[in-house]
C-alpha cells in the first residue's frame, strides 16, 4: 500500500481509503500474497477495467480534438517535446 500511495503522491491511509471505496464498490479486489502474508495485492476488477479504460478513452478523444486545429509546424514541437520529456 505504501508502494502504490507513494505512485499516487498521497498518504498511505489516504491510499488506504482510497482502495477501501474502490473495493466496497467492486472496481477492485484486495488479495494477500502467499508468499508474504503482509504483503496486498491490489487489483482492478473487470468493471473497474471497463470504468479505467472508458476514462481512458475520453481523455484520448478530448486530446485528439484539441491536437486537430494545431499546425504542423506546432504538432512537430509537440512531438520533440513529448521524445524529450520520455528520457526522463
Amino acid at each position: 500500500m505504501g508502494g502504490l500511495a507513494e505512485a499516487e503522491q498521497v498518504k498511505p491511509p489516504t491510499m488506504s481509503r482510497i482502495v477501501d471505496g474502490l473495493v466496497r464498490q467492486r472496481l477492485a479486489e484486495r488479495a494477500t500474497e502467499t508468499a508474504d502474508r503482509r504483503s496486498l495485492r491490489i487489483a482492478a476488477t473487470p468493471r473497474g477495467k471497463k470504468l479505467l479504460l472508458a476514462g481512458r478513452n475520453r481523455r484520448v478523444r478530448a486530446l485528439a480534438k484539441r491536437l486537430e486545429n494545431l499546425s504542423e509546424s506546432d504538432l512537430i514541437v509537440l512531438q520533440k517535446a513529448a521524445q524529450l520529456l520520455g528520457q526522463i
